[in-house]
């Protein structure tokens, strides 16, 4: 068991796959609760154009 195997965390996380064994939200606390998913952040803008004389 280990980076090969497909029904492990570690071999999921080797094939970059996802599953029961590697989910990716957390379950929820509270019954009816949303589950936190993070994002990335805001800082891929593109920078803001100069302006011609």
């Amino acid at each position: 068991m280990g980076k090969g195997d497909r029904k492990t965390r570690r071999g999921k996380i080797y094939r970059s796959s996802y599953g029961n064994s590697r989910a990716h939200a957390l379950a929820p606390a509270v019954a009816g609760a949303k589950p936190t998913v993070t994002k990335a952040p805001a800082a891929c803008k593109a920078a803001p154009r100069k302006k011609s004389a």
